[in-house]
């Protein structure tokens, strides 16, 4: 079985989450509709994040759920997880902690685990609309390392991706 990564970044705020939200439907259906098997990697740090997961999450009840993997990955483990591990097991599919960023330096932490991610995907959906703060920073990353991308932020840019075509 082949298993096709996606990891997804964003700002911390949304402030009209509703196209977002209907680009990523868009994405989200075309790989459960094309691919063997899809990985969702998604962070916990902000609206775009919990809108992924939601939407992620709809669409495998919608479409189908056994070929897919939502995947919380976090940069280390954190007491709310420890205080809240059944529930946040019960909503995603997997949950991780990253090994590389769990023993670095707390400030640098959420930027290796998103590389983590980024090394290990086949497309990264970004939500990305000013060059500044880790979102972005994480973006320049996955142009360097020649990722395929798409940044729904990005009005020019169509979001059908040769990744699931």
């Amino acid at each position: 079985m082949n298993i096709f990564t996606v990891a997804f970044f964003g700002h911390r705020i949304l402030d009209n989450p509703f196209p977002v939200e209907q680009k990523l439907e868009k994405i989200i259906r075309g790989l459960l509709n094309s691919k063997d098997y899809v990985e969702f990697l998604v962070g916990r740090d902000g609206d775009f994040d919990q809108l992924v997961s939601s939407t992620v999450r709809r669409c495998k009840r919608a479409i189908r759920d056994d070929n897919s993997s939502l995947v919380w990955v976090l940069p280390y483990e954190t007491a709310e997880y420890r205080d809240n591990m059944e529930a946040f097991h019960d909503y995603y599919d997997e949950v991780e902690v990253c090994g590389a960023s769990a023993g670095s330096h707390f400030k640098g932490a959420h930027q290796t685990r998103n590389r983590e991610m980024i090394d290990r995907s086949d497309l990264v959906v970004f939500c990305v609309d000013r060059e500044t703060g880790g979102a972005y920073k994480t973006m320049c990353y996955a142009q360097k390392c020649s990722k395929h991308i798409v940044n729904l932020a990005d009005e020019s840019e169509s979001i059908e991706s040769p990744c699931y075509q």
